[in-house]
């Protein structure tokens, strides 16, 4: 039997711009969500942003774009802002933005997004790291599979474990676009009280706060996957790498509990 095509990296693929509607203009996102990966972020966009009545999508452009990862190859061209802004139709009145949860973590993006969009505001979904690691090498291992190999390649567990130190994407974020336009959420919070940090969400968002929660938002999806077990010494080294990032963490975003976290609290 033959093996399965490769899948092709995003940034290799070229940027398809979404039709523009009529009536409607395109502009540079009014929000963008920028982090993390294995966060919970495709049910918050869902659920929390997208769902509400003064936020539009292109009906051929979904959730994330990846403009910028072609980056870390490719000069920018002279009007990348441009067609950056190309892939944003909306409506008079509304709002859109996409939500790429790799630009985070990518050092090359942020930079270049402060560029292109200057004006959005930015979002930022955090969660357990040690879990959101787990969650991302259960991914990782899928999609090698799914490129015919047995296991990821180890590029892919050190990537896994940058993405969840999470201090120092955060603060680059406040660097670049100013701390009162950087919106930190935690998914334990989401989790626990969704109508509430939904409004939170929405008010930053600068659209009026829905009155209850949308069905999507009260149905989040549960990922079938089996996250890998850790060997012991392995995950207590993890832990006290992340226990200490993350207490940076909450010193620079107090709105940050990490009690939420028990594998990296205590």
């Amino acid at each position: 039997m033959p093996s399965p095509a490769p899948l092709p990296e995003r940034w290799s693929q070229p940027v398809v711009e979404p039709e523009c509607p009529p009536g409607w203009a395109t502009g540079p996102p009014d929000f963008v969500g920028v982090g993390a990966q294995r966060a919970g972020t495709s049910w918050w966009y869902a659920g929390a942003i997208r769902s509400h009545p003064e936020v539009a999508e292109a009906p051929d452009r979904g959730k994330e774009t990846h403009f910028f990862d072609r980056y870390w190859m490719d000069e920018p061209a002279a009007d990348f802002a441009e067609r950056y802004a190309r892939l944003f139709p909306r409506p008079a009145g509304a709002i859109t933005g996409e939500w790429t949860p790799r630009y985070m973590h990518d050092p090359w993006t942020l930079r270049l997004l402060a560029e292109a969009a200057p004006e959005a505001r930015i979002l930022i979904l955090l969660r357990d790291p040690l879990e959101r690691y787990r969650s991302g090498i259960a991914w990782a291992i899928e999609r090698s599979r799914q490129r015919g190999l047995e296991q990821p390649n180890i590029a892919s567990v050190g990537d896994a474990i940058a993405r969840s130190l999470y201090q120092r994407q955060v603060g680059r974020a406040f660097e670049l676009f100013g701390r009162e336009r950087v919106l930190v959420l935690q998914h334990e919070r989401c989790v626990a009280d969704p109508v509430a940090e939904m409004q939170r969400t929405q008010r930053f968002l600068g659209i009026e706060p829905a009155a209850d929660a949308s069905p999507r938002l009260r149905r989040e999806k549960r990922s079938k996957r089996s996250k890998p077990e850790l060997p012991a010494a392995f995950r207590d080294e993890l832990r006290e790498l992340m226990r200490d990032d993350a207490r940076r963490l909450a010193a620079l975003c107090p709105e940050i509990d990490i009690s939420l976290w028990p594998s990296v609290e205590t």
